[in-house]
């Protein structure tokens, strides 16, 4: 199948490109999209009948079709960014969304508020942080997610846990006046690149950091101006396209999000959309991770860069479910709120 693009920020230099031609995957691409949203709203209707007919569904973990309805980007908005109990300052705002991401881990956060009371950058302690970390690793726990690979850093701090060279990586970042920089950025991208100048942070984590920045009031970017495709979002574009007709990997996403809704429509799909707000580039790219994944399954015959074949984590439903809330500057909680799915609800 072939599709002729027009971005949003075209000009001449792309006139020269061709048209792109699909896999049979893209097709699957818009289904998994529209699919694993109607599961988030099933559940939320407590409906009694199972969630979803697909059966690579109902087996394996995916993440939500939008990255700040999953449970971790709910957890960082909610009980991270906008706690009424924390300090409001720009500097301890961007404190706790990086000491929440360097671990990106719920339970993590929690343990760390447990031994040490708030958390804050004005009683940030390398050695309080670093005792309460070393007990939990000692005692067997994990206190990383599998979801981003951190580098261990031990070549730049020079200590032998991973946790101590981020700590200190943490000290790095705010006595070099980190909230500052960010501030004084007009774009996503300036805003990335700051980030990418400090060590350990690969252009990845950058991009996933500059986006959990930015569900704070600290910076006011738009989502549909910059993207990073991390490996996994790589490889699901190589199996969804045959070619990408002069595009880089990063303007594929780009599209993919300007032609949503004549996809949509074209394959005759009703997609629930995040009470109002359409799939942004980070949404995309986190699609594109997730087709990867499903395509083990869905279309083992299309093989696409990383050449994995299986699906490792399977689904286990949370016995309690998320309360949706949401940046306000995004002005979607009226609706969020409107159908019960609100915290505090």
């Amino acid at each position: 199948m072939e599709l002729n693009f027009k971005l949003h920020d075209s000009s001449e230099k792309l006139e020269h490109l061709k048209p792109l031609i699909a896999t049979p995957l893209l097709d699957t691409y818009w289904y998994f999209a529209a699919e694993r949203q109607n599961i988030l709203f099933r559940r939320l209707q407590r409906s009694n009948y199972r969630w979803t007919d697909d059966p690579i569904l109902q087996e394996y973990k995916f993440t939500n079709t939008y990255r700040a309805a999953d449970r971790a980007s709910q957890f960082l908005i909610s009980n991270v960014i906008y706690r009424e109990d924390l300090p409001s300052e720009d500097d301890e705002i961007v404190f706790r969304i990086l000491l929440f991401k360097l671990f990106n881990k719920i339970e993590t956060w929690e343990y760390l508020e447990h031994q040490l009371g708030k958390l804050t950058l004005s009683n940030f302690s390398f050695s309080a942080y670093d005792k309460v970390l070393s007990h939990a690793m000692d005692a067997g726990q994990k206190i990383y997610s599998a979801a981003y690979i951190m580098h261990p850093g031990s070549n730049v701090f020079g200590n032998k846990r991973k946790h101590q060279n981020h700590l200190m990586l943490m000290e790095k970042m705010f006595s070099s006046g980190i909230v500052q920089k960010l501030k004084s950025c007009n774009s996503m991208q300036e805003g990335f690149d700051v980030l990418f100048g400090y060590p350990l942070i690969g252009d990845f984590l950058a991009y996933q950091y500059i986006t959990d920045i930015n569900y704070s009031e600290v910076v006011d970017f738009s989502e549909t101006e910059f993207v990073v495709p991390g490996p996994g979002a790589l490889d699901g574009i190589s199996k969804c396209f045959y070619d990408l007709g002069g595009l880089n990997e990063a303007e594929l996403i780009k599209f993919m999000c300007d032609i949503q809704d004549d996809e949509f429509a074209r394959l005759g799909i009703d997609f629930k959309n995040l009470w109002g707000r359409k799939l942004q580039y980070i949404d995309c790219q986190n699609l594109f991770c997730e087709i990867s994944k499903y395509s083990r399954v869905s279309h083992p015959h299309i093989v696409g860069k990383s050449n994995r074949t299986r699906i490792k984590q399977k689904f286990a439903p949370h016995e309690s479910l998320v309360s949706f809330w949401f940046p306000p500057k995004w002005g979607i909680n009226e609706n969020v709120r409107a159908t019960g799915a609100h915290h505090g609800s």
